[in-house]
């Protein structure tokens, strides 16, 4: 005879089946600020800028998305409204610079669309205003670079063209710090000029590829640490059902395949699943692996298969947030696996913390007393909170 399922493993079934048909909520990864620029052998640029309104919020992570049939409700003083925190949040947020001319301003005109600079089509397609700015290039432009300023309080992402091609080098900028020198000389005949030292152009290398899989690391670690509350929590109830090796080991390394296998995936969009469903199930998933340390406090084999399962849903939401940028297919590849690597390295960061924090407490009884209860009841409450706002859409 099977061995009989724990009843939270068919808790756990009846959730997820009840959120797979009632998710109204949308995925809410912290959002970055994409600028791409476009340089044409005819001296001509374009700069465009994308904001979410939800970085307009003292919370964006918590802050569902501005809806494309709530944008259709508003009045045009609205619209304005947001186009003019927009202007004033770029401003706040990305200086940029010609060399050798130094510090110049942008004069955007925005446009409202969806992620990528796409127009709107649905109902609740998610509300972007793209910032666009035309310009033709000043004789004897050497490099163009932009700066995050340390007003700011999100992240910058830098992607470039030149001629119509794809610079292979991207970078992710946190507040305070500057990008590199995109090469600019020769852009066209009647500019010939040298090369500022150490500029990057069009040409991929080595340098290259590890310079982007060191940005997009330094993105997924923080994605965890200390932007991922909710994924946090999970690893925490993942490791306070023991603190022993093996069991820890098999379920990080059951969960890091699993959401490894989604995220490569979904990031690839050979599988697409809308944040609707991903959401909730995330915050369920909280709820579930903390409350089975509690009812359920043995290392089963049952414990895997429910980690696995929410492994795979957690994985769809790192590939929400590495989705968003909408990266250049050329280097995808290697932001997808730097930033995977960051997560496990955010994971494990996670969990080095935990077991520092509870390693003085050696009784078993004592430590199931006064850690794993009480914090697992912190953990589920937490997940049940965020599950039902998420589905609410609050």
């Amino acid at each position: 005879m099977p061995p009989r399922l724990p009843s939270f493993f068919a808790v756990f079934i009846a959730l997820c089946g009840s959120f797979l048909l009632a998710g109204v909520a949308r995925a809410h990864p912290v959002p970055d600020v994409p600028v791409r620029a476009a340089f044409e052998a005819d001296g001509s640029a374009v700069i465009q800028v994308e904001i979410d309104p939800r970085s307009f919020s003292e919370d964006p992570l918590n802050e569902p998305y501005l809806q494309n049939w709530v944008l259709e409700e508003m009045t045009a003083a609205e619209r304005a409204e947001l186009t003019a925190q927009a202007a004033a949040l770029i401003a706040n947020t990305v200086e940029f610079q010609f060399e050798p001319l130094g510090q110049i301003v942008p004069k955007f005109t925005f446009a409202f669309t969806t992620h990528g600079g796409e127009p709107l089509k649905k109902i609740d397609d998610p509300v972007m205003l793209l910032g666009t700015w035309r310009t033709t290039l000043p004789e004897g432009l050497q490099g163009y670079r932009i700066r995050a300023l340390p007003a700011g309080n999100l992240s910058v992402l830098f992607l470039n063209k030149i001629r119509g091609t794809q610079v292979k080098r991207m970078q992710v900028l946190f507040p305070g710090e500057d990008s590199y020198i995109l090469d600019l000389t020769g852009l066209t005949a009647s500019m010939p000029t040298d090369p500022l030292p150490g500029s990057v152009g069009i040409e991929s290398g080595a340098a290259v590829w590890w310079a982007n899989f060191r940005d997009f690391l330094r993105e997924g670690f923080v994605h965890v640490v200390p932007r991922g509350l909710d994924h946090i929590l999970f690893v925490l109830g993942v490791f306070l059902l023991s603190r022993k090796w093996r069991p820890l080991l098999w379920q990080v390394t059951t969960f890091t395949v699993a959401h490894t296998l989604t995220l490569a995936l979904a990031t690839l969009e050979l599988v697409r699943v809308p944040g609707s469903v991903v959401e909730p199930v995330i915050a369920a998933s909280i709820a579930v692996v903390a409350l089975e340390n509690i009812f359920h406090p043995k290392y089963t084999r049952w414990r895997l298969l429910v980690v696995f399962i929410f492994g795979l849903v957690h994985g769809l939401g790192f590939a929400g947030a590495l989705r968003e940028l909408d990266l250049p297919p050329a280097s995808l590849v290697v932001g997808l696996l730097g930033f995977n690597v960051g997560v496990e390295c955010g994971q494990l960061t996670v969990i080095a913390i935990a077991f520092l924090a509870t390693a003085w407490l050696r009784d078993p009884d004592l430590y199931r007393r006064a850690v794993v209860i009480p914090g697992s009841l912190l953990i589920a409450a937490a997940g049940v909170w965020w599950t039902i706002t998420r589905i609410a859409g609050m």
